[in-house]
């Protein structure tokens, strides 16, 4: 898969998790710019990815996370590396 296609799967991740259609990611994308995106949403985004990609996430990895694009490069290297 290549960014775009990951982008627009993990896009509806967030769609079901927050049980929101409207919702448009962007590679700068942050919490701060979706509203209810909280510690525990955080969590249930984590695991939706990994369901979604078929990956394990480790806790280093995850707190590096900076915004949408760089969970789409970490999901990129996780289905590169398998």
């Amino acid at each position: 898969m290549n960014e775009k296609e990951i982008l627009a799967a993990l896009t509806q991740v967030f769609h079901d998790v927050f049980d929101d259609d409207t919702i448009v990611l962007s590679p700068e994308t942050t919490a701060d710019y979706i509203d209810g995106w909280d510690s525990q949403t955080h969590v249930l985004l984590i695991v939706a990815a990994e369901q979604r990609f078929g990956i394990k996430f480790r806790t280093a990895e995850l707190e590096s996370l900076k915004n949408v694009g760089h969970f789409v490069q970490l999901i990129g290297s996780k289905l590169e590396g398998r």
